[in-house]
């Protein structure tokens, strides 16, 4: 065999091994810069009211958890790629391990906090709490002893990083905890979307001839349909990935875009509501600041011979003109001019 042909194996045999891992770095780094620009986002849009809420800081827990993941995911793929020979250390290893199978337990929780919105704590009786949520908290339970029962068998079979990634395709396939994780949090979210929407539609539809209520209950209604819709596409695909493919490559690489998308989802349904919340603080501090400025000089327009006269005062683009005559004192509500109600500019 010519030295062209051996370098070429070589060169074909480093590609295929370093190749699992540049999709890890490639999928981490990407979700990662994602979730970081939506970080900054939340912090921009949300007001000092959003902030002392236990769900904004729940996201931020969660984009936190997810940003941590993606660290440590690309810490051992990154090394595996640049100096495959001087692997990480067990404990990283282990802790990428564990980041990429909890956390969706927690992103489960968060959107479970939105049931609170329709049985405040302070309200709704002792024994109506434990009905609703006794169901989601044992299925929670449950989901976390199976993934510790699955994460000790497979980090206790080995004792190095290289032996925990050669017997990685033999742990992932048909792995009995990981099903049995997945199933039930397809079961977690249904229960959850389910009863949300439910008791959402039952509450509000007395006042659904509203049309500003309306389209905010739409908003609500596509907000949870797609918490529920994208996590369940990808338990789905991870089920039928592990149950009919060897390789852990396409599982691992859907199992940590399912804990950025579902991030993503429970963050988005934050920014909504903190993109509302911003936008009446704004309109609520435009209103304070022209009613507390100093009187304005009103430009007067005189009528023929001195009888009557009218002020004008103009805010962005709506104007409001007011009748002065001098010979009669009351108001006469039909001088009124309305503002024009495409202007996009009149913030009141």
């Amino acid at each position: 065999m010519s030295s062209e042909a051996v370098a070429e194996v070589i060169i074909n045999d480093f590609i295929a091994a370093i190749h699992p891992n540049f999709d890890y770095v490639l999928t981490d780094t990407t979700f990662s810069a994602c979730l970081l620009t939506l970080l900054v986002v939340l912090f921009a849009f949300s007001t000092q009211e959003s902030r002392r809420r236990l769900v904004f800081r729940l996201n931020v827990l969660a984009i936190i958890v997810a940003l941590a993941l993606g660290i440590f995911s690309s810490l051992v793929s990154g090394r595996a790629i640049l100096d495959p020979f001087n692997q990480v250390s067990k404990g990283i290893y282990i802790a990428s391990v564990v980041f990429a199978v909890f956390p969706p337990v927690l992103y489960d929780s968060i959107l479970l906090t939105r049931i609170f919105a329709l049985y405040p704590v302070s309200n709704t009786p002792r024994a109506t709490l434990l009905k609703i949520f006794i169901f989601p908290f044992c299925v929670k339970c449950a989901r976390v002893i199976v993934l510790s029962f699955g994460v000790n068998d497979y980090v206790s079979s080995q004792l190095s990083t290289a032996s925990l990634e050669q017997e990685q395709a033999a742990a992932w396939f048909r792995n009995p905890y990981m099903v049995s994780e997945w199933t039930m949090q397809i079961a977690d979210n249904m229960y959850s979307v389910s009863i949300f929407l439910y008791n959402l539609h039952i509450r509000t539809s007395s006042v659904k001839r509203v049309g500003g209520i309306t389209e905010r209950i739409r908003q609500i209604f596509y907000i949870s349909l797609a918490n529920f819709v994208f996590p369940l596409i990808f338990n789905i695909a991870q089920i039928i990935c592990i149950t009919t493919d060897r390789s852990p490559t396409t599982g691992t690489v859907l199992l940590t875009m399912n804990n950025y998308i579902t991030v993503m989802g429970v963050l988005c349904a934050t920014l909504w509501f903190s993109g509302t919340e911003w936008v009446r603080s704004r309109n609520e501090q435009s209103r304070d600041l022209m009613f507390s400025s100093p009187k304005p000089q009103f430009a007067k327009d005189h009528v023929v011979g001195g009888r009557s006269g009218s002020d004008v005062v103009v805010v962005g683009r709506a104007n409001v003109t007011f009748d002065t005559t001098s010979s009669d004192t009351k108001a006469d509500s039909r001088q009124f001019a309305t503002p024009e109600k495409d202007d996009k500019f009149s913030l009141v």
